[in-house]
């Protein structure tokens, strides 16, 4: 019973070890492209630009993210 335990905390442990550096991944992302829209927001109020800015940097922040979401992931497949 408790060799059966620590088999499976071993295997629960390793399933980790493997998925743990994908976890952040999405909040990454995510982070990128609402940081990105709210500089947009602030900038359009700023110089009374609105929707233009908040649109370039939404895209931005969509290319950026994907960017570095792609790059990270190839790079942790390896």
């Amino acid at each position: 019973m408790i060799e059966d335990k620590k088999d499976k905390n071993s295997s629960n442990s390793n399933l980790y070890k493997d998925y743990a550096p994908y976890l952040g991944l999405g909040i990454q992302l995510a982070a990128t492209i609402v940081i990105m829209v709210f500089v947009g927001i602030w900038l359009d109020g700023k110089f009374n630009t609105s929707p233009y800015l908040t649109l370039v940097f939404s895209f931005l922040g969509i290319f950026t993210g994907m960017y570095h979401f792609i790059k990270s992931v190839t790079r942790l497949d390896k």
